[in-house]
């Protein structure tokens, strides 16, 4: 062995030798190969941040391996378009060839002890890339050369960048703008792939409404237009970016900087947890059941609250002076033995709340939860949740547009969607001690997080716009930090969206798409591992891992009259409209992703799909049995099928023709309701149809 070593050698120094004497020297510091991409170096310090990673060559695993090749290769996560690398050079280094995703860069430029910025924005790729340094000199040097990875940001970028057709963007566009012309109040939209902005947009008014249920027009004195830069009340959204990202940022940071796990007791933060003379047992509850109760008191754990399985009642209405904690239902007359609107008396009646289940056994969707959550992280912290979230996410990452209590945070009212019309009194139909009753705009709508939790809670109460809420969601596809911030683990996000026992439609707190089990939110083509979460006032996120998509919708859907509060408290007239379903957008928008598609040309597809949703709008109003042309179902099924009349008009083909009659038969059976004439005027006058052209020839109404 040892002779054949020598043979090598031998070899190799004569090969150098013949290869010294037949060619010109290479300048030191300089890369020899022919085509060198060059991309741009700079001279620079290195800055003092987090880093995806920092290897250091030759030997970065810190020994010589078998496999050979991976002394000189590593890979990182990027996205095309974007990225950098700082390249450090030990004193002594004299060259050296550094590659990317095959591409090399030219490193004549770089000396010994100097450290470099290097664009590779016009050489990476969305996903894995990599990084390659070789050949340098001289090949002895232990830590010669040091690379630091940055992590990825949102760019912004155009959607046929990220092979995405605009026909669906135009569809989308169109939908929410006509729904705003017939009573919907706004919307704002925000849609992030591999890594650019490549969408957002807003619609209507801050304030659609004002008390009395009359519509707030373009033009009139009051009306605010919804801007990008709007806040909306993210209602239940809020518990993914307030709690969730707060306990992902702890676990991963460790034991050793937050002393909290998820097996954690709840009795570890706060003792009288399960103290019996602390405890608000309901009325009529045995002795043997309060011993249990406490029983499963002291056994509770984060994790237990964190999966929505902890036990307590959906919804205790702390904030309600008259509730009644048996029933759990609003009752004049009934002291409510949990009532608190201080933020330091709710930790009392929070942790004095009793348990109505064994945790664990079942899932029920409690606010309790997530006010508890927010509790533990303060004391865990010894801040308040909002600034945690500001110093640990939003600052760092540059946002703006994302805070709790706006008006006391540098926004003003009009900077804000409102919500309820008449403060939290649903038109007059709800009381309870110190109830809003003016229009809400710029504090959040959720009766706990105002009144109980003085408007920070983990529950609700976080306000964004959509571009802000898009580039925060991104955590959840980087890995584990954003530009120069360290924050998430990879391995305690992937904990944190898996699928809980109990449910594949759950994670840890996240929202699963599994096998298509939340269509109505993700849409039906969204991946099973898609996660996201999404809020009564109107508010949805969606994460697509598999298309490295983000969708960010808002809207104030509850900013309009309740439609008949003597039957529903809670249903508003905004709540009838197709944008307020949320899941409309991403059924859509998952048309126009290429890969998605085997046309060329999407558009008759996305025709056939407009008079489909337009048909059942129609086939839910009369299903309704309305007698009111006016009533907002009514509104909404014309909106949609004045849309279809317009892309019959626009691609007059045999299809969309068919599409019309289609329509106008089902128009026909809304007749009876008086509905039809006002309908068919709308779409064949108002889109420009003209008397020998109209598709709907039942009959020949006057122009409106």
């Amino acid at each position: 062995m040892r002779n054949m070593l020598k043979k090598a050698t031998g070899l190799i120094l004569a090969a150098a030798l013949t290869f010294s004497l037949a060619a010109p020297a290479a300048a030191a510091g300089s890369s020899s190969a022919a085509g060198a991409s060059s991309g741009a170096v700079t001279e620079t310090a290195l800055p003092q941040q987090g880093w995806q990673a920092q290897v250091t060559f030759p030997d970065w695993a810190g020994y010589v391996d078998d496999t050979l090749a991976m002394n000189s290769l590593y890979s990182f996560d990027g996205y095309a378009d974007q990225g950098e690398l700082y390249v450090t050079l030990a004193s002594g280094v004299t060259s050296l060839r550094l590659f990317v995703n095959n591409a090399e860069v030219d490193t004549s430029a770089m000396k010994g002890g100097s450290t470099y910025k290097v664009d590779i924005s016009d050489l990476t790729v969305n996903g894995t890339n990599t990084v390659q340094v070789s050949a340098i000199t001289p090949s002895t040097l232990e830590g010669a050369v040091t690379v630091s990875i940055p992590y990825p940001t949102v760019i912004t970028g155009l959607p046929s960048d990220v092979g995405m057709d605009e026909g669906v963007l135009g569809i989308i566009d169109d939908f929410i703008a006509s729904e705003v012309k017939y009573g919907f109040s706004g919307a704002q939209l925000a849609v992030v792939k591999d890594g650019k902005l490549v969408y957002s947009d807003a619609w209507g008014a801050v304030n659609g409404y004002n008390p009395d249920g009359t519509r707030i027009e373009e033009g009139d004195e009051n009306y605010v237009p919804v801007t990008t830069d709007t806040l909306y009340d993210l209602a239940s959204n809020t518990k993914m970016y307030s709690v969730n990202y707060a306990l992902q940022y702890m676990l991963t940071q460790g034991s050793g900087v937050y002393d909290i796990s998820l097996d954690d007791p709840i009795t570890k933060f706060f003792p009288e947890f399960d103290d019996e003379g602390k405890t608000i047992f309901k009325e009529g509850t045995s002795a043997e059941d309060q011993a249990q109760i406490l029983e499963w008191k002291s056994e509770l754990t984060v994790r237990d609250i964190l999966m929505h399985q902890a036990g307590f009642d959906p919804d205790p209405q702390y904030h309600n002076d008259k509730f009644d904690q048996v029933t759990q239902t609003p009752e004049q007359g009934v002291d409510n033995p949990l009532f608190s609107q201080d933020r330091e008396t709710t930790l009392t009646k929070v942790l004095a709340s009793p348990l109505t289940y064994e945790p664990g056994s079942k899932a029920v969707y409690s606010d309790v939860d997530y006010m508890l959550l927010c509790f533990i992280i303060e004391k865990v912290t010894g801040m308040g949740l909002d600034q945690f979230l500001k110093e640990t996410f939003w600052d760092p990452m540059g946002l703006t547009h994302i805070t709790y209590d706006p008006l006391q945070n540098g926004f003003e009212k009009d900077d804000c969607a409102a919500t309820e019309l008449n403060g939290n009194t649903r038109d007059g139909a709800i009381s309870f001690k110190n109830v809003r009753t003016d229009t809400v705009q710029g504090e959040v709508h959720d009766e706990k997080a105002y009144y109980a939790m003085g408007g920070v809670s983990g529950h609700a109460g976080l306000f964004a716009n959509a571009e802000d809420l898009a580039t925060l969601a991104q955590m959840m596809l980087n890995p584990s930090g954003y530009g120069s911030n360290r924050l998430f683990s990879t391995n305690v996000n992937e904990y944190f969206t898996s699928r809980k026992n109990s449910s594949a439609t759950w994670g840890q707190g996240w929202w699963r798409q599994a096998d298509c089990g939340r269509p109505w939110y993700f849409g039906v083509q969204a991946s099973r591992n898609t996660i996201g979460h999404q809020g009564w006032t109107g508010t949805l996120t969606a994460i697509d891992p598999e298309q490295d998509l983000i969708v960010v919708y808002l809207t104030n859907k509850i900013n309009s009259p309740v439609t008949d509060n003597t039957v529903n408290a809670n249903q508003f007239d905004g709540n009838w409209y197709t944008a307020s379903t949320l899941g409309f957008v991403t059924n859509i928008l998952y048309q126009g992703i290429t890969a998605n598609s085997a046309a060329g040309d999407i558009q008759p597809a996305l025709d056939a799909l407009l008079g489909d949703m337009a048909m059942d709008k129609l086939r839910l109003a009369a299903a309704e049995d309305l007698e009111d042309a006016d009533h907002p179902l009514m509104r909404a099924a014309n909106s949609i099928a004045e849309l279809a009349y317009e892309a019959s008009y626009a691609r007059p083909t045999d299809a969309n023709k068919a599409m019309v009659l289609q329509l106008a038969d089902a128009l026909r059976q809304l007749s009876d309701v008086g509905t039809y004439d006002r309908m068919v005027r709308v779409m064949s006058y108002n889109i420009h149809f003209g008397q020998s052209s109209r598709m709907c020839t039942t009959s020949s109404p006057s122009p409106m």
